[in-house]
């Protein structure tokens, strides 16, 4: 070997050389791992994406843009989470945020958005929609218009009208205009056949008489150029609108009386001399609904009233709860009673039961004519329980201490069975009665535990929608005011009778989307408050 020539480095034995080669292979067969779960997560990530797709339509079909492109962002995100290996903390945590800004975030920034808004009967739909609603609204039979021989249709259950006009059969529903129907058949001037539709018989139609009067059909997809209405079934006329609009100028003009409307700031077409028109659509109103809320007597009255008793009701509730339930905890934590376990299946049964099962119960026997209380208890009393303001409320929190306590004697008997034993010997010890122990040990080492669960009762509460319209429908009503709501009305059943959507008022969303953040506020405080206010209990630990 010659002095000038370098050292040459031996190449690696076969062996060695096989190794490495079998873990770059297998590297790479790792990378493309098509286990069973892998195609598991395949279909159920399809899954998904099918239905956020269907809802991405849907949205779009709607007008709900905004809802569209946050499913889509959704979407996006599910899809690189579930298949990137870089993000496996995400997928644990990705269904929690997902629902999270659906169930909670998007529903009280919408709820927000409402409250700021005059969304309600007459303002429920965009300014397009609501023109093309005036426009069919106010048309009146054309004078002079031709009677075309008419037949009354139904397609997939939707009704619609067939006209003879110049030897052809023009047919269409509420949902499209008129239209050529080709094959169709007409015998002694009368529309027999046609395809896709079934012509309705005379005994069909007085059947549905009301609703073949209330059906029009556009003559063509403008708005403006009219409809096609029927009074007898077998006539059918020309009726146009009143009203024209100028897209121009933007205005709506009344063809018979001249009147010119101007759109407004709250959203109607507004006349010179303050008449308006009796459809409008959404705007922004600012804090309009939040001053008729505390600033007009119709609703700042009961608002108030209601708010007291909101109050009353959340905290007796509560409190009363709270105690009978550690009562019967106490009672039966004792291990020298015999039958425990009996006794607390027996408790636990209130708490089983469905609760809506419960209060309709409790609403048949509080009955004044034929209730179990009135004529077998108190022997055919006559006692308006529920007719009575101070008696209804009365018996709303009876009610509520019978569903709720068995709850509370759930985590009271948990809470109770978890303080160590030796910490009470150790304290017997010491000399310290029980009073002593109860009070300074049992009772904040329980308060410890049950403290959150308090809070979230009072929330739970102060929402407590179901026992009050099951019950008693917030009856009995206030004698003076002009808003459906009464005595026994907490905030969320409030919110519900104005909102309309009970059927018992004029809807009025942004109202009610109001009086909701309200609620929200007044719940949020309350639970902060507390939930500082128990950390010093901690201080025991």
């Amino acid at each position: 070997m010659s002095p000038d020539r370098p050292p040459t480095v031996p190449d690696a034995p076969v062996s060695e050389q096989k190794p490495r080669t079998a873990d770059r292979v297998a590297r790479l067969s790792h990378a493309r791992d098509y286990s069973p779960g892998f195609f598991v997560k395949l279909a159920l990530v399809a899954l998904v994406d099918a239905l956020g797709v269907y809802v991405v339509m849907v949205a779009w079909a709607q007008g709900s843009s905004a809802v569209a492109w946050i499913m889509v962002a959704l979407l996006v995100l599910t899809n690189v989470v579930y298949f990137s290996k870089r993000a496996l903390p995400m997928k644990y945590l990705l269904p929690g945020l997902a629902f999270l800004l659906i169930y909670q975030v998007f529903s009280v920034g919408y709820t927000g958005y409402i409250a700021f808004t005059n969304y309600g009967d007459g303002h429920n739909s965009t300014k397009e929609q609501a023109i093309e609603a005036l426009l069919i609204q106010n048309e009146k039979r054309v004078e002079d218009s031709e009677a075309y021989p008419l037949a009354v249709v139904e397609s997939d259950g939707t009704l619609g009208l067939a006209i003879i006009d110049d030897g052809e059969v023009l047919v269409g529903t509420e949902d499209t205009p008129l239209e050529v129907a080709d094959d169709a058949v007409v015998t002694a001037g009368r529309i027999t056949s046609i395809p896709g539709y079934d012509v309705l018989g005379i005994n069909d139609v007085v059947n549905r008489q009301s609703a073949v009067a209330a059906l029009r059909v556009a003559v063509s997809k403008d708005a403006g150029s009219g409809s096609i209405r029927t009074q007898d079934a077998s006539s059918g006329y020309v009726y146009s609108s009143v009203l024209v609009y100028d897209e121009d100028l933007d205005q709506m003009t009344s063809t018979v009386t001249g009147t010119v409307y101007t759109p407004n700031d709250q959203g109607e077409f507004e006349s010179s001399s303050g008449e308006t028109l009796n459809v409008g659509w959404r705007v922004l109103v600012g804090f309009d609904n939040f001053r008729t809320a505390f600033g007009d007597s119709r609703y700042s009255e009961p608002f108030f009233k209601v708010l007291v008793w909101t109050f009353v009701f959340s905290i007796v509730s509560v409190v009363s709860t709270f105690f009978v339930g550690l009562f019967f905890a106490v009672a039966l934590n004792d291990e020298r009673l015999r039958g425990r376990r009996t006794m607390r299946a027996l408790l636990i049964l209130p708490y089983a039961f469905p609760a809506f099962m419960s209060f309709l119960l409790w609403k048949g026997m509080l009955n004044t004519n034929y209730g179990f209380i009135n004529t077998v208890l108190l022997g055919g009393a006559d006692i308006n329980w529920l007719g009575d303001p101070w008696l209804a409320k009365l018996a709303v929190l009876g009610v509520q201490l019978w569903v709720g306590f068995p709850y509370m004697f759930l985590i009271c008997t948990g809470a109770l069975q978890s303080i160590p034993g030796d910490v009470v010997e150790a304290a017997k010890i010491d000399g310290a009665g029980a009073l002593r122990i109860w009070r300074s040990m049992t009772m904040p080492l329980l308060l410890i535990a049950v403290a959150p669960l308090l809070i979230s009762s009072f929330a739970f509460n102060f929402n407590n929608f179901n026992i009050i319209e099951m019950l008693t429908s917030g009856g009995p009503r206030f004698g003076d005011a002009s808003v459906p709501v009464g005595h026994t009305d907490i905030l969320i059943t409030m919110v519900y009778a104005i909102s309309g959507l009970d059927g018992g008022a004029a809807k009025n969303y942004g109202l009610a989307s109001a009086l909701s953040i309200v609620i929200f506020l007044i719940v949020a405080t309350v639970s902060v408050i507390s939930f500082r206010r128990t950390r010093s209990l901690e201080e025991i630990n």
